[in-house]
């Protein structure tokens, strides 16, 4: 009789190893090599295949192939649209992957629905029971074609390929590819192997039978896709659903064969679900008529859309020994670099307690150097208590020598600003163009920090 072979894999990766060991070396985890015991006996397959069905058959010209064009269909969901570039591509197989609570069953909820009143569709669902879809549906009061939807709790690649054959199903979607298991890999749930053969299973179906699949993934510890990288290449299309404070999320597409990957969907969390938001700026400008210092708003950049949003700073007197430095939603580095600019090139002198927040609750990377210009602005407001204006916009990047560097897509973002009524906009000097003029908006060019602190004050 034959033996069991006993293998280590990390559960990041993918990569094996001879033995136990506690750092993986290829991608540098600690304590995510497991144990897995592999069978002496392989299930047999009945031919190989590649990730988009079987393969063979010597080369072809390239007259001989026969060209198909994509075709797209709008799901309705206007955010997700967008991010798909134009609409969900018909017999394309997509991952969708967030935090726990992000609300990826809740979009996909809302979109098996409507893609039910145009096809029979499927919703899979492996951790959790089907009266939990149920009152899910009825609470979001979700408009579905009973008749084309069909729930179902299973976690058998084989199964499931089963019922889309039967009930003829052309949109489907798995929750999650880490809960489902194939006769054709070894493993549990969830191990790099059993990944990945179900999802190159469920995605040769889908080719051979022009279904459209969208696939549930988890996340790691560094809120990017769990499994192997294997997976990443398998799918068509890999968005990502972000968490900022409050109920904002974004969705993002990391990956598309179909389009670009610059475009960002902004959503709104509530009880009836995730609702797109077709002006972002309108949420994360606060909204005020009041005048008050320290605020300034500018104007940044999510993928190839221009969203204008507040900056808000407030400075009051320490009561204990070290002022402190607080801010939501903002690098706490970028800010301290800021604030020693400040106290090199204009004296300021902060002995004080300074709060940083964003309107909104959007997160700003630390990468987005356009806001420091805002930044500075909405500090100095506060600190020397002089207001400016809600219909001015600053932008622009701070270097330590107090030049302002010029910003990517300045004349975009001019035009957002001018779109919703600013009539003073601050840019640098490098980003000027002759077509910001005769918008009826104020343009004024900035080459130092000197400068602005001057046409401010």
């Amino acid at each position: 009789m034959a033996k069991n072979k006993t293998a280590y894999v990390c559960n990041e990766c993918g990569q094996d190893f001879p033995r136990w060991q506690g750092q993986c070396s290829a991608c540098q985890e600690w304590n995510t090599i497991s144990e897995l015991k592999i069978s002496a006996l392989k299930p047999a397959r009945a031919s190989v295949s590649g990730y988009a069905g079987s393969v063979g058959g010597g080369s072809k010209k390239l007259t001989e192939i026969e060209e198909f064009e994509a075709q797209k269909m709008l799901t309705g969901i206007g955010e997700l649209d967008r991010v798909l570039c134009g609409g969900l591509t018909t017999g394309s197989v997509n991952i969708i992957s967030g935090d726990p609570g992000a609300g990826k069953t809740t979009i996909l909820s809302d979109l098996v629905s409507r893609m039910s009143q145009l096809m029979p569709s499927l919703y899979c669902t492996a951790e959790e029971s089907l009266s939990q879809f149920k009152n899910r549906v009825n609470r979001l009061k979700l408009d579905c074609n009973e008749d084309n939807l069909y729930l179902m709790a299973e976690t058998s690649v084989e199964a499931i390929i089963a019922e889309l054959e039967e009930k003829k199903i052309k949109f489907a979607v798995i929750d999650s590819i880490q809960a489902v298991v194939t006769d054709l890999a070894n493993g549990s749930p969830g191990s790099p192997s059993q990944v990945k053969s179900s999802a190159q299973a469920l995605t040769q179906y889908c080719k051979q039978n022009n279904v459209t699949m969208f696939l549930v993934a988890h996340v790691n510890k560094n809120n990017e896709t769990a499994g192997p990288q294997t997976l990443i290449h398998i799918v068509d299309c890999l968005t990502h659903i972000e968490c900022n404070d409050g109920q904002i999320r974004t969705l993002r597409a990391n990956k598309n064969r179909f389009g670009d990957v610059d475009t960002v969907g902004i959503f709104k969390m509530t009880e009836r679900g995730m609702i797109s938001v077709d002006n972002p700026s309108e949420i994360f400008l606060s909204g005020s008529t009041t005048e008050s210092p320290g605020a300034a708003i500018t104007c940044i950049r999510k993928g190839n859309r221009n969203l204008l949003l507040e900056i808000q700073c407030l400075t009051t007197e320490t009561e204990a020994e070290f002022p402190q430095r607080v801010c939501v939603g903002l690098n706490m580095n970028r800010i301290k670099m800021l604030t020693g600019i400040l106290r090199k090139h204009t004296k300021t002198k902060i002995f004080h307690d300074t709060y940083f927040n964003l309107v909104g609750g959007l997160k700003i990377d630390e990468s987005e150097t356009c806001i420091d210009l805002a930044l500075v602005t909405a500090l100095l407001s506060s600190l020397n208590d002089f207001v400016v204006p809600r219909t001015t916009c600053i932008m622009g990047e701070l270097s330590l020598n107090g030049d302002v560097r010029p910003i990517d897509s300045g004349v975009p973002r001019v035009k957002e600003a001018i779109q919703h009524g600013f009539t003073e906009i601050y840019i640098p000097f490098r980003n000027y163009h002759k077509s910001m003029e005769g918008s009826g908006a104020k343009i004024i060019p900035v080459k130092t920090i000197h400068e602005l602190l001057e046409l401010i004050n």
